[in-house]
């Protein structure tokens, strides 16, 4: 159980990054929302649903090609193999910034930002910076220094959210008091556009604060390993391009197949807006597999690995359950998180978050083929749905708007995960419990639906108080059937009382010496804890 609690703890800190990270933006929505009509803030959507493309193909599946090659005692130094991937993303980054600049004006046109070349050449530099330093983090993950890793990412984040708020409020009121404070860095014509400025500077200062990562070791390219490395991580990148594209294609697709113009537009930034409320489950879900993805590779080779493996999907599922839950029976509270102009797109939010709950479910099962460099699979599950989403996008958007994106998406994640599990099973069979889990979603499932067709009444207090109780339900239902209680937490808080267990009693007819030499080995081990977590901070 040992990998299974430093999985947890490091899940813990790099969600504290990603939850909180992801909720201070997610609180920029309404500011969004209430600053732009739909169809400005379609636009947002639009682009960054390009760059979320734009940043899986700059990145090439170098991340976890580092992981696989940090941990192969073929190449002794992991520093040749992070030196090796730094130079190979610099150079490729930087190719990408130059030819969008060379061919700024038709792309301008292509995302649909006419009039706007700056939207454009700003993100393609964010984009840039942020593929080359994909790579620093991944080395902190690698590292296990997730303290570090969490605190950047914290600041990233801090700075882009000051800078929105700075440039979209702030400043429009100063603006109207004393205009020359403000003159010489703020334009009001310049709109959604100081969202994209915003991201920049967050991206080109966190690359400063990432320079201790890229010294103190020596700069070497190692051509036989780069070409191992990109053999192995080639079919990633088109995984994580059917990835990604699965997730943003329908958003993209969008004012084409719906007819284009200003009303596809808005349609879209509703679409986009609503999607953000189901931004938690992706929170969580990236939170994990920031720990899981080391731990893989770190535990591949110990006899109960697959066990492991098996227990982290169980749990993982688990809280997937207990979030959806959450979000949904407190919707008539996050709902308010965006303006009420938006509320008709509210009816995707379930579809979106069980999307990603299949996805969150197809990472972990990715473990087979990543273990055993048969990454060509990982390729094949998402270009099959990457069918799947461009099939159902294509079918339904025409008829049903953007519910068939979410829809589209939804089918998408479900192939990919049930493709996966089935090949897997075969190829590198893991002892999942199928019929656990199967228990635990039809007790999830009847929870929802009482909490949301039941437990539904005017008083929106008494409502989120009882579907409260369900939650406290499952809760108590999952400890229950796993055997989990409040003693195994109780021991890991400091200062609270530890239960009584048959060695304590006996330990008091232990001799002496017997006793002494048990309290040293403890002290010992505290202090090697302590160690650990200071090295590690």
């Amino acid at each position: 159980m040992s990998g299974i609690k430093r999985l947890v703890k490091d899940t813990a800190i790099y969600g504290l990054s990603s939850i909180i990270g992801r909720f201070l933006n997610w609180c920029l929505v309404p500011m969004y929302t209430h600053l732009f009509p739909a169809e400005e803030y379609g636009i947002v959507t639009y682009v960054y649903s390009v760059v979320a493309i734009a940043l899986v193909i700059l990145i090439y599946g170098l991340e976890t090609g580092f992981f696989r090659f940090a941990n192969d005692e073929r190449w002794k130094d992991p520093m040749k193999v992070y030196s090796t991937g730094l130079i190979s993303l610099g150079c490729s980054s930087t190719a990408f910034i130059v030819l969008v600049l060379l061919l700024l004006n038709p792309i301008t046109h292509w995302m649909e930002c006419d009039g706007h070349p700056s939207y454009v050449w700003m993100m393609a530099l964010a984009v840039g910076i942020d593929a080359f330093t994909a790579l620093p983090f991944a080395y902190l993950r690698f590292r296990q220094r997730p303290v570090r890793y969490a605190t950047l990412k914290l600041i990233n984040i801090g700075l882009n959210i000051g800078l929105n708020i700075f440039f979209l409020v702030l400043c429009p009121l100063i603006m109207k008091s004393f205009p020359e404070a403000v003159q010489w860095c703020y334009r009001p014509d310049f709109g959604v556009g100081y969202i994209f400025l915003s991201n920049l500077i967050a991206s080109a200062v966190t690359m400063v604060m990432l320079i201790p990562e890229l010294r103190g070791f020596r700069w070497c390219f190692v051509a036989p390993l780069w070409r191992q490395m990109i053999g192995y991580s080639w079919p990633l990148l088109v995984l994580g391009i059917a990835g990604i594209m699965n997730q943003s294609l329908g958003q993209i697709l969008y004012p084409t197949l719906a007819g284009g113009g200003v009303e596809a537009m808005t349609d879209l930034g509703i679409y986009g807006a609503n999607f953000k409320i189901a931004i938690v489950m992706v929170m969580f879900t990236q939170a994990f597999r920031f720990a899981y993805e080391p731990m893989v590779f770190a535990r591949s080779k110990d006899r109960n690995a697959k066990q492991v493996y098996s227990d982290a999907t169980k749990y993982f599922i688990i809280f997937c359950f207990m979030i959806f839950m959450m979000v949904m029976f407190y919707l008539p509270v996050i709902k308010y998180f965006i303006s009420p102009n938006y509320f008709s797109g509210l009816k995707v939010v379930p579809v979106v978050m069980a999307g990603e709950v299949f996805f969150g479910v197809f990472f972990n099962l990715s473990v087979w083929y990543k273990l055993t460099d048969k990454t060509i699979w990982g390729m094949w599950f998402s270009l099959t749905g990457l069918a799947v989403t461009i099939g159902l996008n294509v079918l339904l958007v025409p008829r049903y708007g953007y519910m068939g994106c979410a829809w589209g998406a939804f089918f998408c994640y479900g192939t990919m995960m049930l493709a996966s599990y089935f090949t897997g099973q075969r190829k590198y069979p893991i002892p999942y419990p199928v019929k656990k889990i199967a228990v635990y979603f039809l007790i999830a499932a009847a929870l929802y639906v009482v909490g949301l067709y039941v437990i539904n009444f005017p008083s929106v207090a008494l409502t989120l108080a009882l579907r409260t109780v369900l939650l406290v339900v499952y809760v108590l239902a999952i400890a229950k059937m796993e055997h989990i209680r409040l003693s195994d937490f109780r021991k890991h808080i400091p200062g609270a009382k530890k239960p009584q267990t048959a060695q304590a009693t006996q330990s008091t007819q232990t001799p002496k010496s017997v006793q002494t030499a048990e309290k040293v080995e403890a002290v010992q081990a505290e202090q090697a804890t302590e160690e650990d977590d200071k090295a590690e901070q």
